[in-house]
């Protein structure tokens, strides 16, 4: 027997069973639709949480209170410093921007943050507001929509202005637009709104367009206090190039190792890279992908069983015509061939389909994304098509081995004699 006969013969066979062999496919279709689906959604996670974390700024390096010991590095959440922690200043943002101390530094903008209440005829929004410099905007990579933003005039006066991010402005005015020069309240003070910034969505430290910004003079004199009047809650650092960040990184941890006189091994400080996330978020979301995946794969897994049962059924049901091969001369592997041909098609089959449903429950789950505001799309991989479609296969002949043996060992008497 030839491949080929063997699968006209399984198609005949198949064909003759219509409903039983569509439930077995269906097994079949749930699971690998489920691993598409999944896998799919994992790898949208993935890119949108990496496309957040590039967006947030170009050759972004990011300078915080705390050492690792101290629970500010990579083992506990940035800006986390212990008692004997000295802050971050104003002068170590200076130190940093200098080119003959950090030559590899382009940009380096420090801020202090804080939560606030804005309020404009009735209307009341609470918000992130942020003291920065005109440095800000470059470094992370920020663009105005309309107006401009806070400029040295704006730092060396002290001024009563604000750059509202969209979200903000609409939870005030109900819109982005048309609402420069208007003046809003901040914890009650008046702020005269210069800007509204373009639209980024979420980032790695949550929404970026819920936020308002102000001089950071403005903030240390009269919104936002600390213990001491030159301190600061972060640095925002840019990278003269994407090449030279880690030489940025050991310039900055120099820089201030020797301004703060810590010994190496006892920072009282963290930096971090764009890279130290996308590396912690990749790994987060490749971990969470395996297990969708894994759970998913379980579909399949019974999928295969039912691919054994139904054809250990079958065997049962086919024993005389079977017996009558053998009688008439079949080989013994020519009946093996015949039912992991079964098998195999109704597995590949219900993996074809399968993956049709698997996009198509992708595609759904990337317009309901969408339709709620959402930057999360959705992507099928070639990678899980063929890892889908394989698997799928070799359940067929996994699930498929034993009854086709089971079928080829039959002595020709015993199953001509078989009722």
């Amino acid at each position: 027997m030839t491949f080929w006969q063997a699968v006209i013969e399984a198609l005949e066979s198949l064909n003759g069973n219509k409903m039983r062999s569509g439930l077995t496919v269906l097994g079949i279709v749930i699971g690998v639709a489920a691993v598409i689906a999944m896998l799919a959604v994992g790898n949208g996670a993935q890119a949108s949480i990496t496309g957040s974390i590039s967006d947030i700024g170009t050759n972004l390096l990011f300078v915080f209170s705390g050492g690792p010991q101290q629970g500010g590095g990579s083992g506990g959440p940035p800006g986390r410093s212990g008692s004997n922690t000295r802050p971050l200043t104003l002068g170590d943002a200076e130190a940093i921007s200098d080119s003959f101390a950090a030559p590899s530094v382009e940009l380096a903008a420090p801020v202090i943050q804080g939560n606030v209440s804005l309020t404009f005829s009735g209307e009341t929004t609470s918000t992130a507001l942020s003291g920065v410099t005109p440095a800000y905007a470059p470094v992370r990579n920020m663009q105005v929509a309309e107006g401009e933003f806070i400029n040295d005039e704006h730092l060396l006066g002290r001024m009563s202005v604000v750059v509202l991010g969209p979200e903000t402005a609409i939870a005030l005015f109900g819109h982005a637009d048309g609402v420069v020069g208007e003046t809003v309240r901040i914890e009650g003070q008046p702020f005269r709104i210069i800007g509204v910034l373009a639209a980024k969505g979420g980032g790695a430290f949550g929404s970026e367009d819920n936020a308002a910004y102000i001089p950071f003079t403005t903030a240390q004199a009269r919104l936002i206090k600390r213990s001491t009047p030159d301190r600061v809650d972060v640095i925002f650092v840019q990278a003269a190039s994407s090449d030279v960040v880690t030489q940025a990184a050991d310039e900055i941890s120099n820089i201030i190792r020797q301004r703060h006189r810590t010994p190496i091994g006892e920072d009282d400080f963290t930096v971090f890279t764009q890279q130290d996330f996308l590396q912690t978020f990749e790994t987060i979301t490749g971990v969470l992908t395996i297990f969708l995946g894994g759970i998913a794969g379980i579909s399949l897994l019974v999928g295969g069983i039912g691919i054994m049962n139904i054809m250990l059924v079958s065997v049962t049901e086919r024993t005389k015509e079977i017996g009558l091969r053998k009688a008439l001369g079949a080989r013994k592997r020519d009946i093996l061939l015949q039912f992991l041909t079964e098998s195999s098609l109704l597995s590949l089959i219900g993996g074809i389909i399968g993956i049709m449903f698997g996009w198509l429950i992708a595609y759904v789950v990337g317009q309901i994304a969408i339709a709620t505001g959402n930057d999360f799309i959705p992507i099928v991989g070639t990678d899980a098509i063929i890892l889908s479609t394989t698997f799928s296969a070799a359940i067929g002949l996994f699930f498929g081995i034993y009854p086709a043996s089971r079928a080829a060992n039959l002595e020709p008497v015993e199953a001509l004699r078989y009722e």
